[in-house]
């Protein structure tokens, strides 16, 4: 035995490693390492002096078999800028701190199946109870991953055909509402700026702006795709306002890209609406401060990461949960839309 703090840690070091090093029994170890009180401060001193020497870590999973929780729960992104990821994870934390669950967040730079098994694997070994998958990109051959060995799941954003429960905005509703609201107004030409073409949102916002053009008996433009930011807006607004047959109406999959639009439109002296309407998706904070105030669809991303987390929590209690849960959106109908103009 020995209590020489200067011994060089070693790697994976044990339950009886520690014991060894501080003089103590495995059981004494196993009291400090779960803070029970029935160890003396000075012997507790001493062990979690070797603790820190030997680099040892309590095992989480070991210590929560009895109850059988981890009262954790994980979170896969692959895109943390976009402001529906970052306002859905905001709501998830909350929702599950107030449910006395931590969260451990892995965000995934390359949502590959192998970066994304990579991540689940992770968080399996950290011992949480489930996960949250915002899966806003499209994983290559997705009905052939095998996301978790057996935890509950929940995923954010998908196109539905995943196995899994999915809580996500009633996208097409969204796009439906916007492109119908153009029409209303009698516009017949109008562009889609659409997001990616790896994105689950962009797909379902483009082809419901797609159906309901086609519900109308409109032909529609050739959708542009942009990248979500508003630099990708103004290069497509350009490109808008070098047609020879400019639109009267523009829908774009998100607010950034419709301010980037609206700065190409201004850029060639196009009255908003006068000239041309604008439509973003998402209703950002700022949406009421563009010039003009941007009529937008509203998402309700607080309401999708509380539902998120509900349900996963349930799952974790063994509750039978619904497949799927849409949050509706809705049209705010502010000053950048205008009847169609007439020459």
């Amino acid at each position: 035995m020995t209590n020489d703090l200067s011994t060089p840690p070693r790697s994976r070091a044990s339950i009886k490693d520690v014991a060894a090093h501080a003089g103590v029994s495995a059981q004494t170890v196993s009291r400090v390492a779960n803070s029970q009180s029935n160890v003396r401060p000075d012997t507790r001193d001493r062990v979690m002096a070797s603790m820190k020497v030997l680099g040892y870590r309590p095992n989480s999973a070991a210590r929560n078999l009895k109850s059988g929780r981890f009262r954790s729960i994980g979170v896969v992104t692959f895109n943390l800028t976009t402001l529906g990821n970052e306002r859905t994870l905001d709501a998830v934390a909350e929702s599950a701190a107030e449910a006395g669950y931590t969260t451990t967040l892995l965000p995934v730079l390359d949502p590959t199946q192998l970066d994304v098994a990579g991540a689940f694997g992770r968080l399996e070994e950290q011992a949480v109870d489930g996960i949250i998958l915002i899966m806003s990109a499209q994983v290559e051959a997705p009905e052939k991953l095998q996301l978790t060995a057996g935890l509950p799941l929940v995923i954010v954003d998908s196109d539905g055909s995943q196995p899994y429960n999915i809580v996500d905005t009633n996208q097409e509703q969204g796009a439906r509402l916007a492109t119908q609201h153009l029409i209303d107004l009698g516009h017949q030409k109008i562009v889609h700026v659409s997001g990616p073409e790896s994105s689950f949102s962009a797909k379902r916002r483009r082809e419901a702006f797609l159906h309901t053009m086609k519900a109308a008996n409109l032909q529609a433009p050739p959708v542009l795709l942009g990248d979500w930011t508003a630099a990708s807006g103004i290069v497509l607004g350009r490109q808008i306002a070098a047609s020879s047959q400019p639109p009267t109406a523009v829908f774009a999959a998100n607010d950034q890209m419709a301010l980037g639009v609206m700065h190409a439109f201004h850029e060639k002296g196009w009255q908003i609406p006068g000239y041309v309407s604008v439509v973003g998706f998402d209703d950002a904070e700022d949406a009421a401060a563009y010039w003009p105030a941007l009529t937008s669809v509203h998402q309700n991303f607080g309401e999708v990461g509380k539902r998120a987390t509900a349900l996963l929590l349930s799952m974790i209690d063994g509750q039978d949960a619904p497949p799927n849960e849409l949050i509706p959106t809705n049209l705010v109908v502010r000053d950048s839309t205008a009847p169609a103009r007439t020459s």
